[in-house]
């Protein structure tokens, strides 16, 4: 959940005192089943906020409507600053929120808050390479979806293309962006680094009532995840180096148990090739079992480099 939208939602309920997941879906122009999992995501970090049945029911902010946060405890104060704090070393937004907050606070409880906001710090960047920039047309495709508005995109895919679509939602996984949009041919995803071009238009985009951003998400990461281990291979390694193999493969590498002293593991990939590629620089220290296909192409690109560097002028040692 956005730190941004957690904060929104709790600033709501102060000023209003009680809520329904539809009110709060109007006034933050999300789904309601997005406000409905945003309340349940601050009640279970410890602030109080709980819904309340019945005719006039809604979710309430213990301790009546407020301006300020002094209906939290201590302890309170500390989980939600825990759960936000780190998204403003990302978030000038977020860290905007979070001075307001601090300032809303009784005198008591900021100094506790204040040292759980700085507790974590968000490094987005891997190791060996520069800080990573929020692409500049995330900010453009994000006000689209907040104010519901057409874009036309130019997107660079297999040929460039250029079509109207209505953004309904982004998603950041692994420093790459994507958007989920609905299009003449249903629901399709774009990854905003192929987007050359996206114009917002004066136009109305449609937005199905039941959309629920992480829902549609996680159906995207099902379908890619299933084509990304078409083919599997087994393979054996010494212990210690699983776990760099599983750096390597992610989800889709599976320790199977041991074989003389070595781990066996299934590994898998879209191809062949993908497999023998990312086993290549282990050389003799993975052996692989099955498939013969993956072998084949193990020794077809070990034959391509002696091949290579053989009559590259550089004196091979003999044996």
């Amino acid at each position: 959940m956005r730190a941004d939208r957690l904060v929104a939602t709790l600033l709501v309920l102060q000023a209003r005192g009680r809520v329904t997941a539809a009110e709060l879906a109007e006034e933050l122009e999300v789904s309601v089943a997005t406000a409905r999992r945003d309340l349940e995501s601050l009640s279970s970090a410890g602030i109080p906020v709980y819904p309340q049945a019945g005719r006039g029911g809604g979710w309430q902010l213990v301790g009546g409507a407020r301006t300020d946060l002094s209906g939290l405890s201590a302890s309170e104060a500390r989980a939600l600053f825990l759960l936000v704090g780190p998204a403003a070393s990302i978030a000038p937004e977020a860290k905007a929120a979070l001075r307001k907050l601090v300032r809303a606070l009784p005198d008591t409880f900021r100094a506790d808050a204040q040292a759980a906001a700085d507790a974590v710090v968000i490094d987005a960047a891997r190791w060996g390479e520069r800080d990573r920039r929020r692409p500049a047309l995330v900010d453009a495709l994000q006000g689209a979806v907040v104010l519901r508005r057409k874009v036309r995109l130019v997107y660079e895919g297999r040929t460039r293309s250029e079509r109207e679509v209505d953004p309904l939602g982004l998603v950041d996984k692994d420093d790459i962006w994507y958007l989920i949009a609905g299009t003449e041919r249903g629901r399709r995803t774009f990854r905003v680094d192929r987007i050359v071009e996206a114009e917002v238009l004066a136009v109305p985009a449609e937005r199905p009532e039941d959309f629920d951003l992480g829902a549609a998400w996680e159906e995207v990461v099902e379908v890619v995840e299933r084509k990304r281990s078409l083919l599997s291979a087994t393979v054996l390694i010494e212990e210690r180096f699983v776990r760099i193999l599983r750096d390597h493969f992610g989800r889709h590498c599976e320790r199977l148990g041991a074989e003389g002293g070595r781990a066996r593991v299934r590994v898998a990939a879209p191809t062949a090739v993908d497999i023998a590629r990312t086993l290549a620089g282990w050389g003799t220290q993975v052996e692989v079992v099955e498939p013969g296909s993956v072998r084949v192409e193990l020794a077809r690109i070990g034959a391509e480099l002696a091949a290579h560097y053989a009559v590259s002028g550089e004196p091979r040692a003999e044996g």
